[in-house]
């Protein structure tokens, strides 16, 4: 039985486009990836990537034209797996004459939980969601955000080990967006594996232990964020012992000063270190440190989005 909480091999799906003479469109093209228990992958790529496929295909709502996905050792589909996951559509839609708690406790009932079971979850939850409040209001009366909140609460009725999250923070105010990332941190602590499908790459950057980015149904790249290869766009150079003019008279442009003496240069990517750093010792001054200055999650995603050929591990 595998070890891991999640595994893809190979995952490919072909959609037939046209009536007469339908040809094939590949929306995923073999993909594999494995996620291990009680981490948050965070699954990421632009809109029409494949992202929220690949979600369908681990839930079975649709069927790979060839691959194999597993969820906690079992073929995806599988009786026993669906009992011990959850999930949140990109678009939750409820029957909007319940109200929250009747909601949850008709879900609670689906997975076999006494009436007072599930009466007693649903109110857990919706505490838990910020809707303890509002629980006896119908649905049709809330918020998006606050259908979204609804849409979480259900994903975890189950008290599933694995949770897919798609798109879980969309429509949620700054004061939501940050509760959902306690939320999913508080998931991630108790031992459940969150699989979080988002095109929001901060709170991926801020929350997931590692990332995976789709680019037109291809895996380009995946890993833990300190283990991307983000690219070097310059040097962080701080020294002391000198004044403005001097640097000025090598060419160095001064971002900030300190206090103490010290300068804050920022050097370009076309001017490497081992270069100057002789010269900077010659003329007496010290280099209190070094530091390269890498892309960010957000520039790494633009440039493998931009140029999806660029394959990094």
């Amino acid at each position: 039985m595998s070890s891991y909480a999640i595994r893809l091999e190979e995952l490919t799906k072909d959609y037939p486009v046209g009536f007469w003479r339908p040809r094939p469109v590949r929306a995923l093209d073999g993909v594999s990836l494995d996620v291990e228990p009680g981490e948050i992958l965070g699954f990421l790529g632009p809109n029409g990537a494949g992202k929220t496929t690949t979600l369908k295909l681990l839930l079975q709502l649709i069927y790979p034209t060839s691959g194999r996905a597993e969820i906690l050792g079992r073929p995806a589909g599988d009786v026993e797996a669906r009992r011990r996951l959850g999930y949140l559509p990109e678009l939750p839609y409820f029957y909007d004459n319940l109200t929250a708690e009747e909601l949850l406790v008709y879900f609670g009932g689906l997975f076999g939980l006494s009436a007072a079971d599930a009466r007693s979850r649903s109110a857990t939850l919706l505490d838990r969601v910020g809707l303890g409040a509002a629980r006896r209001r119908q649905l049709r009366k809330y918020s998006k955000g606050m259908l979204q909140r609804v849409g979480i609460a259900q994903a975890l009725v189950n008290d599933p080990e694995v949770v897919f999250l798609d798109e879980p923070m969309s429509g949620l105010d700054p004061v939501g967006r940050r509760d959902t990332r306690d939320l999913i941190r508080e998931l991630r602590d108790e031992g459940r594996t969150v699989f979080f499908s988002s095109h929001i790459l901060s709170d991926a950057e801020a929350l997931c232990s590692r990332v995976a980015i789709l680019v037109q149904g291809r895996l380009v790249a995946s890993g833990r964020l300190a283990d991307l290869a983000f690219e070097i766009l310059g040097w962080e150079l701080i020294v002391t012992g000198t004044d403005e003019g001097a640097l000025s008279a090598l060419g160095l442009d001064v971002v900030t000063t300190v206090g103490d003496g010290r300068f804050v240069i920022d050097l370009p990517v076309d001017r490497p270190p081992d270069q100057l750093l002789p010269e900077l010792g010659r003329r007496g001054l010290r280099v209190v440190s070094l530091t390269p200055r890498h892309e960010s999650l957000e520039e790494y995603f633009m440039r493998l989005v931009e140029h999806p050929q660029q394959t990094a591990s």
